[in-house]
This record gives structure tokens, C-alpha cells and sequence, in this order.
């Protein structure tokens, strides 16, 4: 149990002296979890869930009803999990629009990186911006399945019209993880540019989104 640790190798008195950076994730984990069960310590019951679910990725992804489904967890333990999660998830969105200028391709992937990459099924998403490269508004145009997304030039010129946009970064995920462009990515990008030259709004760039990845076109020389 934690309470037979040396007081300096426990969880808070870590974080305490050294930082949460200094912690593991089971270690983070048992400080929000506060207690464990008759059987076990809070960090063994952390280092159970971790192991369980596969990775932090997949733990964000948990609905308190999930949560529950492990033994160790009631709704009061579930909710706070939740709830701390959440947080974590909105402050990392909210960093990333604090300044939404776009001065290169990886300043758009962290706009959206967060939640598209938790996406089970394709979103196909643009961001308008105006002449200095501000972002106007973000729009998600389709959602496909697991294997495309159909993306139409009507539906994404129809928004760039209504904000008086001068440009537009086209996004989506690739629900795998793996954000190598497949050869339908490529033509659905250039087919967007050539609708975008005929009504002289440029298609700046057109990322794909994997897990904690992304990949530019226009890095790649598709565009």
C-alpha cells in the first residue's frame, strides 16, 4: 500500500519536491484517484487502468459509464477522472486558438490536432482566413467513414464565400493513426485548388491529421 512507501517515494510528496513532470503517468493518475481498493494502492489500481486501457489516448476517450466497468472505479472516482480529463483536453484547445494566426503548417495541425486525432471516422475540416493569415472561422464540411471522406469544392467554397475569406487550409484525420496521404487525399486536394483558382480564393495547404502526426501537402510537393 502506499501508506508502507518511504513518504519521499509517494505520489504527492513527489510531485511536492520534484514537479509533475517528474511523475509517471500511473503516478499522476494515483493522485487523482486519491485511494484504491482493500486489495491494492491507489498506484497499483492506476497502473491497472493504464494497462487496461492501452495508452492515455484511450483513457481520455472513456465515458464515466466505462470508467465504471473497472473494478476499483465507482461514479464518484469516474467522475472526477472525467472531469480532470476534460480539463486537460480544453486547456490544450484553448492554447491553440489563443493566437490563431498561421504563419506555417504546424501552427494549423495544433488548432485542431487535440480533437481530430480521437476521431473514429473521418472529418473533413477548413479554416478561412483573411489576408494577414487570421483565422476568420473553422468550419468541418463532411464526415465520412472509417475508409473516406466525401468532400465536395460546393460545400467548401459556399463557407469561404460567407466569411470573405482570401484563403483556406483544408484538414482531415485519418482515423488509423497514420497520416500518410493515400492517392484519393491528393486528388480531392487538387481538385479543390483548381476550384479555388477559378473564384480567386487560394487553397493554402491541406493537412492530414494521425495521432499526435501530421502530414502538409504542400510540404510533400502535392500542391
Amino acid at each position: 500500500m502506499l501508506r508502507d512507501l518511504p513518504l519521499e517515494d509517494r505520489p504527492r510528496e513527489r510531485m511536492i519536491r520534484s514537479g509533475a513532470e517528474a511523475l509517471s503517468h500511473a503516478e499522476l493518475l494515483a493522485i487523482l484517484l486519491r485511494t484504491g481498493t482493500r486489495d491494492e494502492s491507489a498506484l497499483l489500481l492506476a497502473q491497472r487502468i493504464l494497462n487496461r486501457t492501452g495508452s492515455l489516448s484511450r483513457l481520455g476517450d472513456m465515458s464515466v459509464h466505462e470508467l465504471t466497468q473497472i473494478r476499483g472505479i465507482g461514479p464518484a472516482k469516474a467522475v472526477q477522472l472525467r472531469a480532470s480529463l476534460e480539463l486537460g483536453r480544453r486547456m490544450a484547445q484553448t492554447r491553440s486558438t489563443e493566437d490563431p494566426f498561421i504563419r506555417r503548417p504546424q501552427d494549423a495541425a495544433d488548432m485542431v490536432m487535440e480533437t481530430m486525432r480521437h476521431y473514429k471516422r473521418e472529418h473533413f475540416m477548413c479554416l478561412y482566413l483573411n489576408t494577414k493569415n487570421r483565422v476568420l472561422a473553422q468550419e468541418t464540411i463532411s464526415i465520412g467513414t472509417l475508409d473516406a471522406s466525401l468532400v465536395h469544392p460546393r460545400e467548401v467554397f459556399r463557407a469561404a464565400m460567407k466569411y470573405g475569406c482570401a484563403s483556406i487550409i483544408c484538414l482531415h484525420n485519418h482515423p488509423s493513426g497514420d497520416p500518410t496521404p493515400s492517392q484519393e487525399d491528393i486528388l480531392i486536394t487538387r481538385r479543390l485548388m483548381e476550384a479555388g483558382e477559378l473564384i480567386g480564393i487560394e487553397v493554402l495547404d491541406h493537412l492530414v491529421i494521425g495521432d499526435n502526426r501530421y502530414v502538409s501537402l504542400k510540404e510533400q510537393g502535392y500542391m
